[in-house]
């Protein structure tokens, strides 16, 4: 078993099939195949089932993806580490966040970083909760900030505030006006796809009251979901930050859930198979004071989990 078989097993299970990845991966088909035959003759076992919508791992492949993007992230940092040796140490951070979130976290973040941590390059990303949570358990991102992550092997996890989710409409004067789950269930809504971190949380309220989520518009975009709110197409249960320009401005009304309210846990979250960072300490606290603005916005829908004089 060596680094050069690691890698071209982790690129075939990313893509699905050999043909993508040998294309990735920059290598021949046949030679991409004969590593990974000689992967599973070196190790005994059977690492990818083949069918006729490409390939994916076994148990036992599945343990060596674990293993084998450790083993390549823990190689890698090595390298920069060894050849950064004779001198302080930069540490490359790939930092992920929610549409939602990085309006208020990402510039402010990146300006707190290169003021106050100069040996850290940061790198942002944008994407949904339960896309970035992936992303970081594959060894994708370093750290991410967004809500209800898991416990995660490999990964650690800090909860920095809980937020409540609130009932986005066209405006119509009711901005602000609390109103009852089991009513907003009934409007038509519109909400990202199953696995989404608010839809889980939705579809576990109206669980416990008996009842169905039901989502007339399945729409990952937040842009989108307020478009359809604007003209009165939908109704959307989403974190008031999504929205605060709108509701501002009154293009759109948000309207406090109650009995029960709905609300999320933000952790900043990192992946320890790079680690440890020597930067963790500082990211968390720039992380921290980035989340102030958002915090003043949320008003009484936040509660930092933290003390704000710490």
């Amino acid at each position: 078993m060596n680094l050069r078989q690691l890698r071209y097993f982790v690129g075939v299970v990313e893509a699905g099939n050999m043909t993508r990845a040998a294309e990735q991966l920059h290598v021949a088909q046949t030679a991409l195949s004969m590593q990974v035959r000689q992967l599973e003759e070196a190790l005994g076992v059977t690492l990818l089932t083949r069918h006729s919508r490409g390939l994916e791992p076994t148990k036992a492949g599945s343990l060596l993806l674990v293993r084998a993007r450790e083993i390549i992230a823990l190689v890698e940092r090595t390298e920069a580490e060894i050849a950064s040796a004779d001198g302080e140490a930069n540490e490359a951070i790939r930092f992920g966040t929610t549409p939602a979130l990085m309006p208020f976290v990402g510039p402010d973040l990146a300006v707190y970083v290169r003021e106050r941590l100069p040996r850290v390059t940061l790198g942002l990303f944008e994407d949904m909760s339960h896309v970035l949570i992936k992303q970081l358990s594959e060894g994708k991102l370093d750290f991410i900030l967004c809500y209800d992550v898991p416990d995660l092997p490999g990964c650690s996890r800090t909860a920095l505030l809980q937020d409540d989710l609130v009932l986005v409409t066209g405006a119509n004067g009711q901005s602000g006006v609390p109103i009852a789950l089991v009513e907003a269930l009934e409007e038509t809504l519109a909400m990202p796809e199953e696995g989404d971190s608010v839809r889980t949380a939705v579809a576990k309220a109206a669980r416990e009251l008996g009842l169905d989520l039901k989502v007339t518009y399945e729409v990952r975009s937040i842009s989108a979901m307020r478009a359809l709110a604007a003209r009165g197409a939908a109704s959307c249960i989403m974190p008031f930050a999504s929205v605060t320009d709108d509701v501002r401005s009154s293009k759109l009304d948000a309207r406090p859930i109650t009995m029960p309210s709905i609300s999320r846990t933000l952790f900043l979250a990192s992946s320890r198979n790079g680690g440890p960072f020597a930067c963790e300490a500082g990211l968390t606290r720039a992380v921290r004071t980035c989340l102030g603005p958002l915090l003043e916005v949320l008003g009484s829908l936040g509660r930092p989990l933290w003390s704000r004089t710490a």
